[in-house]
């Protein structure tokens, strides 16, 4: 019944679940700005359909995303009160900046951004829409610099037990920190890629359905028209093959910038969390070698039950300091030397509690840290591998009429959000048993047990109750999204632009003179 393990439960779901949200945001943020940036420089009513139609998706998941990460920083308040009391000085100052400098301005001129379509002029409505999407960028570098710290702390001195901050620009440039951000973001591109590459092929398989595109003798698309369905012209054809070629160009290109920012990242973790990187490679001995495969007893935490099955010769050692030669410390030589370093037993101190005394387990969990490391680098690799094959499979102008191939293209949406879920959880359970990690270069004590973080105050039934809580108002939540996304997609273009299904002017600025059309 200790509350340690409920609270790490809470805290895992809530975040998990905000960072479905986060990815596709800033994903598809800048995608949406290119592509009205296009219409405004072509005047090509393509450009304009998509910047409405994605545009309202965008929104939908930014207002979900927005919901949910409120319930982030009043849990550490509430649930993890000495993690706050440890680390306020240091935090205060990225938080303070990204919720003053970057989410109030991603907010504001997001607003106006929905509001101003047809009231401000089209460059200042444009300009609206990419500060926004900076915004958003800017927003996750402050919290991603938060969460860095806790990796890899610098910047401080420690006075009293407590972390005083005396660098703040060494906490903002921190190179754990620089190095998860641009992980992060071509992460979030390979989100947005995915989705507008799986939606765009729904719509062209659609249009192949319906029979309103039809191929020549060669296979090349013959676009079509269909009358009595608003928005299914020849215009439409084009909106949905250049957003399915501009989503596989980026998913790619994404992966390939996800490849070179986490071969810098994992080397830095070699470095600043070895342990980490041990389990996550199954190394239990010290080697080069690098495991392609390894079987071990469910559970386990003796390293004589794990088993390499398939080993690649000095690519541990490359993937650790770029030559084939350096022996890698292994999980049974590493953690004898954290517990010289950091102790055996949880300290006599009356923060820990019941747990004070206890044996420290320095292992992470080793099915999620190795299983996480693949399932991670599996699901970029595959959404990057659709991707190519999507562009092959359209070079003449639409898609296959297979349904199994439509609804393999829908499910590769996830890819990239397992992926970049994959790589948190990954990260943040490596972490264990530290809330903050020890920097091995650092100043000592600046560390927190997990033990230690928790709320003293709070009993299991109080964080069962709100854990309870949060996971069924997500699920409500996940349902309204999902409903809604599916809605908008169905509906296609038409239903960004309802206007297609009335007379009078089409495809340019509304001339209703209700604001709020494009928000409802």
């Amino acid at each position: 019944m200790d509350p340690l393990l409920i609270a790490r439960w809470q805290f895992g779901i809530t975040t998990v679940y905000h960072f479905w949200m986060v990815p596709l945001t800033i994903g598809l943020g800048p995608l949406v700005a290119i592509m009205q940036a296009a219409w405004h420089r072509t005047g090509n009513v393509r450009y304009y359909r998509m910047t409405k139609f994605w545009g309202k998706l965008y929104l939908i998941n930014f207002i979900l995303g927005v919901a949910t990460g409120l319930v982030q920083e009043f849990q550490f308040g509430l649930a993890w009160s000495e993690y706050s009391r440890f680390v306020g000085d240091v935090f205060g100052a990225p938080l303070a900046m990204e919720a003053l400098l970057a989410f109030f301005v991603e907010s504001t001129f997001l607003g106006l951004w929905i509001f101003g379509w047809g009231k401000l002029p089209k460059r200042i409505h444009l300009a609206c829409l990419w500060i926004a999407v900076l915004g958003s960028v800017v927003s996750a570098y402050f919290i991603i610099v938060a969460n860095s710290w806790m990796q890899h702390p610098v910047g401080v001195v420690l006075k009293n037990g407590r972390p005083v901050m005396t660098d703040v620009w060494a906490v903002l440039t921190n190179n754990t920190a620089i190095a998860a951000f641009t992980h992060t973001i071509f992460g979030s591109l390979g989100v947005g890629g995915a989705f507008l590459l799986g939606i765009a092929w729904y719509q062209l398989w659609q249009r192949r359905r319906d029979g309103i595109d039809t191929v020549d003798a060669a296979g090349r698309v013959v676009p079509g028209e269909a009358p009595g369905i608003p928005g299914r012209d020849r215009a439409d054809h084009g909106v949905w093959i250049a957003s399915l070629r501009i989503g596989a160009v980026v998913a790619m290109v994404a992966f390939g910038g996800v490849a070179l920012t986490g071969d810098y990242q994992a080397k830095l973790m070699f470095q600043q969390q070895p342990l980490k990187m041990a389990a996550a490679e199954g190394a239990c001995h010290t080697g080069t070698s690098f495991s392609v495969l390894s079987v071990g007893k469910l559970g386990s935490k003796n390293c004589d039950d794990v088993t390499p099955v398939i080993e690649i010769p000095g690519l541990l050692s490359f993937l650790a300091h770029g030559d084939f030669t350096t022996d890698i410390k292994g999980i049974n030589e590493l953690i004898p030397e954290y517990q010289a370093k950091y102790g055996t037993t949880l300290p006599d101190d009356p923060k820990y509690g019941a747990r004070a005394g206890q044996a420290i387990d320095y292992l992470p969990i080793m099915e999620v840290t190795y299983w996480g490391f693949r399932l991670m680098i599996g699901f970029g690799g595959a959404a990057a591998f659709a991707a190519a094959v999507a562009l092959w499979f359209t070079r003449k102008g639409t898609v296959p009429r297979q349904r199994w191939l439509m609804q393999l293209a829908i499910a590769g949406i996830l890819a990239p959000f397992a992926a970049n879920s994959a790589g948190w959880v990954f990260t943040e359970m490596g972490r264990q048993p530290f809330v903050v990690a020890p920097n091995p270069s650092g100043v000592d004590g600046v560390f927190m047990f997990t033990a230690a973080a928790v709320s003293p105050g709070v009993s299991f039934g109080e964080i069962l109750f709100s854990v309870s809580a949060f996971t069924i108002v997500y699920a409500v939540l996940m349902v309204f999204e999902l409903r809604l996304l599916v809605k908008y997609v169905r509906g296609g273009v038409a239903s960004a632009l309802p206007e297609l299904a009335e007379p009078g002017p089409k495809d340019d600025e509304p001339t209703s003179g209700d604001v709020l059309a494009f928000a409802y």
